[in-house]
């Protein structure tokens, strides 16, 4: 439209002086007006997966960029969010049940369980990168950065940690303890965000971990099936999860590098089989093994491998979809409904009190979760972002 114009404005201008009264651009003519809400209809209609993809690709043009800070993030209205929130609940739960009928009813070594987890996760992995099945798209053409392989070691050991330490302790302990323990995730995210990061926490999110500290407590001092490995090995669970959550999360940050959520399962996996075999030869009794080993525990630990990477990687891809406060909401929400099923299944005795301590801390976490956004939107508001001093200018 302006070169157009250029071109009229030399055509006049060549009649000679005094012909052009105006050099105002002409508003726009019907078929052009007619092109504008065409134009804004394909913009209205693009869809998040769009938009996801041309961040993901880290080729999107400066205008694709625009067009997705301008699109509102509907979240979970998006039908493939909702799919894969649904997924991620069924997988976990199925994962957590699978853990306790291994380790209680079939007597298995929680080592073992441990590392054919990490390994059946790791090969499902692999054929990920070659075969998505819809959970993302590939980037060819990156070449990986130079600290790789020292940042899938390190996610390693924290995966190992995290599964390793988890289910020794739903080993000693009923898992829906062991699952409100492993709900006071929002103490560690604090501690870990001022010693690390130096960040330091509002009023609002300080006087919200109140009460997760007062249930947490009023449920240990009243849980029939308390001890205390169970319930340090439950608190070191959420340690390294803390950890390997922020781990991730600077590397899913990398512009240099996009990690793919097929590798983020495969090398931490790999580093982590790597690190644990060499200790079977310590800590599994192979004879007890070789006489517990038979179909129905060897199909119950394939299938529970299968169940922890559909749960990982649905988690992944749920991240990209919504922000971190309603993942946490999310996370919060998974977890009550697997102590209220885990109660309900196994049939594990729950005092009153331990009740009303379950509730607290589920309660805490929401409201937690809810200080969180308010903390984020005051820090906004009296913070000077690029875009404000741009609008300022």
């Amino acid at each position: 439209m302006t070169a157009s114009w250029l071109v009229v404005t030399r055509l006049c201008m060549s009649e000679g002086p005094g012909v052009i009264t105006s050099l105002k651009p002409p508003g726009p003519t019907l078929a052009t007006r007619s092109r504008l809400s065409n134009m804004a209809g394909i913009k209205a209609s693009l869809s998040e997966d769009d938009i996801l993809i041309s961040q993901y690709s880290g080729s999107a043009s400066k205008d694709s960029v625009g067009r997705s800070k301008k699109i509102k993030n509907v979240g979970l209205q998006h039908p493939r969010a909702v799919t894969f929130l649904v997924l991620w609940y069924i997988f976990s739960g199925i994962t957590l049940f699978l853990n306790k009928y291994i380790l209680t009813y079939q007597k298995a070594d929680p080592h073992v369980l441990c590392g054919m987890q990490m390994l059946i996760t790791m090969f499902c992995g692999l054929v990920q990168m070659r075969y998505p099945l819809g959970t993302y798209k590939h980037i060819k053409g990156q070449q990986k950065p130079d600290n790789f392989k020292k940042s899938m070691l390190i996610l390693g050991l924290l995966q190992l940690g995290t599964i390793m330490f988890g289910l020794i302790a739903i080993y000693y302990v009923a898992v829906s303890f062991a699952e409100t323990v492993k709900s006071s995730a929002p103490l560690f995210t604090v501690l870990i965000a001022y010693f690390v990061l130096g960040e330091r926490t509002g009023a609002f999110v300080f006087f919200s971990l109140i009460p997760v500290m007062l249930g947490l407590a009023l449920c240990s001092s009243n849980e029939l099936s308390f001890s205390i490995i169970g319930f340090l090995c439950a608190l070191t669970t959420n340690l390294c999860e803390c950890v390997q959550s922020v781990v991730s999360k600077s590397l899913l940050s990398n512009k240099a590098y996009i990690y793919s959520p097929a590798e983020l399962q495969f090398y931490p996996n790999l580093a982590a089989v790597l690190l644990q075999f060499p200790t079977w030869y310590f800590l599994v009794d192979f004879d007890k093994l070789y006489n517990q080993l038979d179909h129905n525990l060897l199909s119950a630990i394939i299938l529970d491998g299968i169940s922890f990477h559909g749960q990982t990687i649905t988690a992944y891809v749920l991240m990209s979809y919504v922000n971190p406060v309603t993942y946490s909401v999310a996370n919060t929400t998974k977890r009550a409904c697997l102590i209220w099923l885990s109660v309900l299944l196994f049939g594990n005795p729950v005092t009153v009190w331990s009740g009303i301590g379950t509730a607290v801390v589920i309660g805490g976490v929401l409201l937690y979760s809810k200080a969180r956004e308010i903390d984020a939107r005051r820090r906004e508001q009296f913070s000077i972002t690029e875009e404000k001093m741009n609008s300022i200018r």
